[in-house]
C-alpha cells in the first residue's frame, strides 16, 4: 500500500465513526500529516456542527507546522457556506500546501468547486485515492444526491429451510430466527440509517419497536404501510420516540391528521408503490432507509430492482413450513458468521 492510500484508508476509518449522525452531510474523515507523521485527525461532527476538516485543524497543537503539512479527506472540501463557512476557504487560510482527496463531491453546490478554489489559491490538489472505496463509504449520501432517492437497504432473517416467518403464532411479538448477536447488528444498522420501514402485517403481528435498544445511537424515522388504516393507535410504532410516517390509501387520507410527530401520505395502490414511497421519503429529507418487512414489501422492492444493498441473516432452525422468503436471484458479493447465524450482503450494483 502506498502512503497516500495508507493515510486515506486513515480516513476512511474515521468516517465510519459518524454514520448515522452526520445526516443530510456525509460523514468525512480527515488527517493531517507532517513529516511523515499524522499529527491530527477528525471527522465530521453531528449536523450544524464543524466538518471533519475543520475538527482536524482544530487538534493540531502548532498550527505554524500546517504550511508544510499535506491535508488528507475522503471528500472533496466544501466551497459554500451552509450552516458552517467553507472548509476550502480555511485550508488556504492556514496555508496548507497539499490536499489528497478521496472523491469529488457531486452536490452542486460544490461539485469541483472546493478542488478548483484550491488550485486557484496556490494548493497542490490529488484526487482520487482509493476512490472506490472513498465513494462505497459515501453511498448513501451520493444515492441522494445523485439518484434523487434514498438509500436503500433491505434485510431479513430467514430459517434453514428458508422460510422468513411462521403461519401462524399466537402472541404479536417477533418469532427469533437468529441468535443475539445478530439482534445486536440489526440495531447497530438501524442506527446508520435514517428511517426504517415495514408493511402492515409486520406492524400488527410483531407490534415492533424499531428502536436501537441494543446498541445505542439515534433513532431511525419509522415508515409503516397501512393502507386501510388497519394498525390499532395503541401500536408501539406510534409512540412518540421517534418521527413516524404512515402511508395511506390516497382514498383514506381524508379520514386522517398529521400531528406532533406522527405525519400521514397518501399512495395510489393501484400502481407500482415502490417509487412513490421513495418521493415521499425525499419530501422528508430522507437519506437512507432499510427495509425490514414483510416478505411482500421486500419483494415489491426487489421486483422493482430499487435497492442498493441487501443483507440476509440464515438462521440455524428450521420452521417445516411457513411464510416464504423473498426470491433472490442474486450471488452473494460478501458473507460472515455471527456464533452461528450466516450473514449474506449482496450489492445491487456489478462495480461493488
Amino acid at each position: 500500500m502506498e502512503l497516500d492510500e495508507f493515510y486515506m484508508s486513515r480516513c476512511i476509518q474515521l468516517a465510519q465513526r459518524g454514520i448515522g449522525v452526520t445526516r443530510p452531510n456525509p460523514s468525512v474523515g480527515c488527517v493531517i500529516v507532517y513529516n511523515g507523521n499524522i499529527i491530527a485527525e477528525g471527522y465530521t461532527s453531528s449536523y450544524g456542527g464543524p466538518h471533519a476538516e475543520v475538527n482536524a485543524v482544530r487538534a493540531v497543537k502548532d498550527v505554524a507546522v500546517l504550511s508544510d503539512s499535506i491535508m488528507y479527506v475522503t471528500l472533496e472540501p466544501c466551497s459554500h457556506f451552509g450552516k458552517t463557512p467553507p472548509c476550502a476557504h480555511m485550508i488556504v487560510k492556514h496555508k496548507i500546501r497539499k490536499v489528497v482527496i478521496g472523491c469529488v463531491d457531486s452536490n452542486s453546490l460544490v461539485a469541483g468547486k472546493g478542488i478548483e478554489y484550491l488550485l486557484s489559491n496556490g494548493c497542490d490538489v490529488k484526487v482520487g485515492v482509493l476512490e472506490k472505496q472513498c465513494f462505497q463509504h459515501h453511498k448513501r449520501f451520493f444515492t441522494n444526491q445523485n439518484k434523487k432517492r434514498p438509500y436503500i437497504v433491505l434485510k431479513w432473517a430467514q430459517t434453514a429451510d428458508g422460510f422468513i416467518a411462521p403461519l401462524k403464532k399466537d402472541i404479536n411479538r417477533p418469532v427469533w430466527i437468529s441468535n443475539s448477536y445478530s439482534q445486536q447488528i440489526v440495531h447497530k444498522w438501524r442506527s446508520e440509517e435514517h428511517a426504517i420501514l415495514v408493511g402492515t402485517t409486520t406492524a400488527i403481528l410483531d407490534n415492533p419497536k424499531l428502536d436501537t435498544r441494543r446498541w445505542g445511537g439515534k433513532l431511525p424515522i419509522r415508515v409503516v404501510l397501512d393502507r386501510n388504516l388497519r394498525i390499532p393507535s395503541s401500536n408501539g410504532l406510534f409512540a412518540r420516540s421517534a418521527k413516524t410516517i404512515v402511508c395511506v390509501d390516497v382514498n383514506n387520507l381524508d379520514k386522517v391528521n398529521s400531528k406532533s410527530n406522527l405525519f400521514f401520505e397518501g399512495l395510489d395502490f393501484s400502481q407500482d408503490i415502490s417509487e412513490q414511497i421513495c418521493d415521499i421519503l425525499m419530501k422528508h429529507n430522507i437519506q437512507s432507509i432499510i427495509v425490514e418487512g414483510g416478505a411482500k414489501m421486500l419483494q415489491t422492492f426487489i421486483d422493482a430492482s430499487l435497492w442498493d444493498e441487501a443483507r440476509v441473516l440464515h438462521g440455524e432452525i428450521s420452521f417445516g413450513s411457513g411464510l416464504q422468503s423473498p426470491f433472490f436471484s442474486r450471488e452473494k458479493n460478501d458473507e460472515y458468521s455471527l456464533r452461528g447465524t450466516k450473514v449474506k450482503v449482496y450489492y445491487n450494483s456489478p462495480d461493488r
